[in-house]
């Protein structure tokens, strides 16, 4: 089970979420409460050991902004988070960093992984980062195959229910894992590593 923590915001996040054993990090580089400057990104980029992937998320920021702020920050991977056409996905892969496409599930999305360059899969609840949950039901005629991720209102509570319900090949947490809007709380992380993982293997 892969897992993504999401929205760290100082160093103290970071290792929290390596000594978790969280498979990848998310550092928000557009408007959110949970935003970073460019400065503080390439600050936790360096915090990062190379076998986790430091993801730069980015929601209506112009494609060509994307791939400068990605290139100096020094992040592992970008996510495209929102409505962003196919052109925009093949402007920033000139860079050669590996993509992630994050959606929401409409009848209208398309669920190949890869469809539009992309590494990874996500799909969100309609409004990013709010912590809403959306109906798993839909997944019974959509399925993705292959690296997707499941996000939107998951949290330690019930995580297990949705990784079971679900199947996804792996998880996105952000405001499930926060003691306060933005703040995260580190043994709340550790425990949804903990939970999302044994689900999996069950």
């Amino acid at each position: 089970m892969y897992v993504k923590l999401c929205g760290l915001r100082t160093e103290a996040d970071v290792i929290a979420a390596v000594d978790a054993g969280a498979d990848a990090v998310g550092f928000v580089l557009s408007e959110s409460v949970r935003q970073i400057d460019l400065d503080t990104a390439r600050r936790l980029v360096r915090e990062v050991p190379p076998h986790v992937l430091a993801i730069g998320v980015f929601r209506e920021v112009d494609a060509s902004e994307v791939r400068r702020l990605a290139e100096e920050s020094g992040i592992g991977a970008v996510q495209l988070h929102g409505d962003y056409p196919k052109s925009a996905f093949d402007d920033v892969s000139t860079s050669g960093i590996p993509l992630v496409r994050a959606v929401t599930l409409t009848p209208d999305t398309d669920v190949r992984v890869g469809a539009y360059g992309e590494r990874m899969l996500l799909l969100d609840s309609p409004v990013a980062g709010s912590g809403e949950r959306w109906d798993l039901g839909t997944l019974a005629s959509t399925r993705p195959q292959g690296q997707w991720l499941l996000a939107g209102g998951l949290s330690v509570d019930n995580v297990a229910a949705a990784v079971t319900e679900a199947r996804p090949w792996g998880v996105d947490v952000s405001s499930g894992i926060e003691s306060a809007r933005g703040v995260k709380d580190h043994g709340l992380m550790r425990d949804f590593v903990t939970a999302a993982r044994a689900a999996a293997a069950a």
